[in-house]
């Protein structure tokens, strides 16, 4: 059974790189709503819109980049429920942290609902972090956010099959020739997202770790 179905015969990506490009979707959505910045702006949404453009399984994407966000905004709910304030001072702008709890303690469903509507660069795991820190609950968090990303991949998707497809075959030439090249530079892009977020998160665990042993021995010194 063909899980991904072409509409055409020959598609513009190469079958291997269709096939990847689930899991790969899963995973770019889980990290887009987490901790961890990528390089691109609305990564899940460009990568969505270019695997069902080039006749991948419109549903199985969609429901592929649900998935994936909501794992990844469930574990950042999870590390600002389990962190509290610490969490937000470590995470979250100081220049917007006051904002953000505010909006949050005051409308917190509608905190977690919107932001994941709204297109780059409106930030997103800060509400998510808020949203666990200040005490929203597990099933309000799920509800909220899931009904809000499956929205928002569904009209991304309904955008790809409406008008993707079409302008592919109006540029299919040109496309099948620089397809595999802007696919393989996407994904260095991410990769080097990830790559430099993941030195910054040891960097600041590093610093957090140095900080305690300073701290005690200042104490030390006037005791």
């Amino acid at each position: 059974m063909n899980l991904f179905a072409p509409t055409e015969r020959r598609g513009l990506l190469p079958q291997w790189a269709i096939r990847l490009g689930v899991p790969g979707l899963f995973l770019v959505s889980a990290l887009d709503a987490s901790i961890i910045p990528l390089a691109v702006p609305g990564s899940t949404d460009l990568l969505l819109l270019w695997l069902v453009s080039h006749n991948g399984n419109p549903w199985l994407l969609a429901s592929s980049a649900v998935a994936g966000s909501i794992v990844g905004g469930y574990t950042t709910w999870g590390i600002g429920k389990r962190g509290g304030q610490a969490a937000l001072e470590r995470w979250v702008p100081q220049r917007a942290l006051n904002r953000i709890t505010g909006w949050v303690e005051r409308h917190p469903v509608l905190s977690i609902f919107i932001p994941p509507m709204l297109p780059p660069p409106i930030p997103l795991a800060p509400f998510l972090l808020a949203s666990g820190a200040l005490g929203v609950s597990r099933r309000t968090f799920l509800l909220a956010f899931s009904a809000a990303r499956v929205l928002r991949y569904s009209l991304v998707t309904w955008l790809a099959v409406t008008y993707g497809r079409r302008m592919v075959r109006v540029w299919a030439s040109t496309l099948q020739r620089w397809s595999t090249p802007m696919l393989w530079a996407f994904a260095a892009l991410v990769i080097t997202g990830l790559v430099v977020s993941l030195i910054k998160l040891r960097s600041k665990s590093g610093e957090s770790a140095q900080a305690v042993p300073r701290k005690a021995g200042w104490r030390a010194t006037f005791q």
